[in-house]
């Protein structure tokens, strides 16, 4: 319980990081994902848009830092296993196209994820961390957006073994 108050305390202390240095938009995501082998969850995340780090000639790519906790679920109600994720992923969008005038746009990201339990899901993934990747299909609506992603974390093969957690994501996200 010791490490889960520590992880709370870090995330809560990022949040009103970004939150003080910030100037553009902030916002809001909720994450429904699903993974393989009956993986379910949800991903709480605030979300920092940074477009002042872009080169003005990068007008049509946006950029956001997502700060996220997850809660994972493993199994039926009698019998299941949990895992508490920290993450924090810088995000780039980019509009490709529109559907009833309003952009749809791909996403991509890799970040950090720090794991409460190695062993989750009947595999043993090594390491506390991991690193997210993201890739995904955003429609815009106005001030939100809904989203699908897939979703990964793995070690990158820092240490063994390393099967990596893969998970679909649907999602909706709103600006303050």
């Amino acid at each position: 319980m010791y490490t889960v108050n520590k992880l709370i305390s870090a995330l809560i202390l990022l949040l009103l990081s970004f939150s003080l240095i910030a100037q553009e938009r902030h916002g809001y995501a909720v994450h429904f994902i699903h993974g393989e082998g009956d993986v379910d969850g949800i991903k709480l995340a605030y979300q920092y848009h940074a477009k002042e780090f872009l080169p003005e000639d990068w007008q049509h790519l946006d950029l956001f830092f997502e700060s996220s906790v997850n809660f994972w679920r493993y199994g039926d109600n009698n019998n299941h296993d949990r895992n508490f994720v920290l993450a924090v992923t810088p995000v780039f969008r980019y509009p490709f196209g529109q559907i009833n005038g309003r952009p749809l746009s791909v996403e991509f990201g890799i970040g950090a994820a720090l794991l409460d339990d190695t062993e989750f899901a009947g595999k043993d993934v090594s390491t506390h961390y991991q690193f997210e990747d993201r890739l995904g299909l955003v429609y815009s609506l106005g001030k939100a957006n809904i989203a699908a992603r897939y979703m990964h974390y793995s070690n990158a093969g820092f240490k063994k073994p390393n099967p990596g957690l893969d998970f679909l994501s649907l999602s909706y996200s709103s600006y303050f």
